[in-house]
């Protein structure tokens, strides 16, 4: 239990939860208009658009992955130095940081108990989903080896070598297979993919429709649907538990159906309009004979086995996506304009851009708690990391930029270790690098004036030993880790 107590992982891990409990809603918002400002460049963009936004509601939350081309500080400063006059921006400034390394912009202590609780109910929800998705793809391998193999002929053969080869799939061809537990065409298969359909389902249908079906599973064996559906849930365990989260799944879901929609159409008819019209039509008879089976009850009956059969049958369907295919396909495509397609992107970009920094600037660590010590060897300082010292002062006066440092253009970064006294007050500050005494001087004036709140150790107050460093800079302040606070 001590060892789990004192291990940063559960710190990180609430954090990670906590930050994801809010910033999936603001990604899934922002991917929505991203996907809406982007569907007239057509389903592949909007495909793309869901995909990078469940990839960020995975990766966001974990904060400051030490990517070097997100400096959230700088890029603030950058902006705002857009709408500041020249004389502003010139002042000079001083940044406060808190620690040599990554302090976060706020931090909140949760008793051990509750920490504890949390990490094991999480630890249960990523088990039970993971658990979720072995037993899906048993359940797929099982269905695929109880398949028998199917061998076309004729026209239907013929069909099926044609859309391979518009479709770029090399020989030789996928297979097919019948499979009683099915009850519509799904594709299965990591590698080189398998079309699982229930016996006598090709032969009971018009050609027109089966060549519809046939393009459209060629499609996801073509675009390796399967593979990419797994991967997905594989890296979305993390988050799993939350709803927007399926709401992404299912939204990358209806999008990929599109995709495949215009696959499968272009690969019929060229490109015709009136192609893509005969291959709508043929879904809609596909849907409605389809959604006319009684579903069925035996064991071996799986969610994954209808899950993409053609997209129609799917326990997380909306029922509206059937509709808006039909139109998708339908309508006539107005390519966009070089201009308009510029103005698109632009707009995602400030989008995304946007929603990523505030994401990240706004992210919320969690304490570890402090080790327990006994009463006999309780030390009389501890040192605590920066995280949670940043948000406990509570007073103090801010550094001033000296006037004759300004006029000389001095700056750089003074490195201070700080003592704080069990009653939050400055005890000692001891200097460890500055480039010049005037800035050091400013530096350490202004700190020995800063109030904490008492830090606690078991319930009692103790003294505190961390590092502070404050920056000065007359123009352009470099680029440093871990948040700022501009006091002049």
């Amino acid at each position: 239990m001590n060892t789990l107590q004192s291990s940063s992982m559960v710190p990180w891990l609430l954090s990670y939860l906590f930050n994801a409990l809010w910033q999936t809603p603001l990604i899934f918002a922002a991917a929505w208009l991203a996907a809406r400002l982007v569907r007239r460049a057509g389903p592949r963009v909007e495909h793309r658009v869901w995909v990078g936004a469940l990839l960020l509601q995975i990766a966001l939350p974990a904060g400051n992955l030490r990517i070097a081309a997100v400096r959230i500080p700088e890029l603030w400063r950058a902006l705002l130095g857009l709408f500041l006059p020249a004389s502003a921006a010139n002042a000079g400034s001083v940044h406060v940081v808190f620690g040599p390394a990554s302090a976060t912009a706020g931090t909140l202590h949760l008793p051990f108990p509750l920490e504890l609780g949390v990490v094991l109910a999480y630890a249960c929800l990523v088990h039970y989903f993971a658990a979720r998705l072995a037993w899906g793809l048993i359940q797929t391998r099982t269905l695929a080896r109880a398949a028998n193999p199917i061998t076309l002929a004729g026209e239907a053969a013929q069909a099926w070598l044609h859309h391979c080869r518009r479709l770029g799939i090399t020989p030789p061809p996928p297979e097919i297979a019948a499979s009683p537990e099915g009850i519509g065409p799904v594709t299965v298969g990591l590698r080189r993919g398998l079309l699982l359909v229930p016996p006598a389902f090709l032969e009971s249908l018009a050609p027109a429709d089966r060549d519809a079906v046939l393009a459209h599973e060629l499609a996801h064996i073509a675009r390796h649907d399967f593979a990419k559906n797994l991967l997905y849930g594989l890296v979305s365990l993390p988050v799993a538990w939350h709803p927007l989260v399926w709401r992404s799944r299912a939204r990358i879901a209806e999008s990929r159906e599109l995709v495949c929609d215009a696959i499968a159409a272009d690969a019929i008819a060229g490109g015709a309009v009136a192609g893509r019209r005969h291959y709508a039509q043929s879904l809609l008879r596909l849907a409605a004979m389809l959604a006319g089976q009684p579903a069925s009850q035996s064991a071996g009956q799986s969610k994954i086995a209808t899950l993409h059969a053609l997209g129609i049958l799917s326990f997380n369907q909306d029922a509206n996506a059937l509709e808006r295919r039909v139109m998708s396909l339908t309508h006539k495509r107005i390519p966009l304009s070089t201009g308009r397609r510029i103005l698109i992107a632009a707009a995602c970009s400030v989008l995304a851009l946007a929603t990523c920094t505030s994401a990240l600037a706004l992210h919320t660590a969690i304490s570890a708690p402090a080790q327990a010590a006994s009463a006999s060897h309780r030390p009389k300082k501890i040192s605590v990391s920066p995280e949670v010292m940043t948000g406990n002062r509570i007073s103090g006066e801010n550094p001033t930029y000296p006037d004759e440092a300004r006029a000389k253009k001095i700056e750089g970064k003074v490195v201070l270790d700080v003592t704080i006294g069990k009653d939050g007050t400055i005890e000692k500050v001891n200097l460890l690098k500055s480039p010049d005494k005037l800035l050091s001087g400013s530096a350490i004036k202004a700190v020995r004036t800063w109030r904490y709140r008492p830090y606690l150790l078991n319930g009692e107050p103790i003294a505190v030993e961390t590092t502070i460093n404050v920056i000065f800079c007359t123009h352009n302040c470099p680029s440093f880790p871990g948040p700022t606070k501009r006091v002049g």
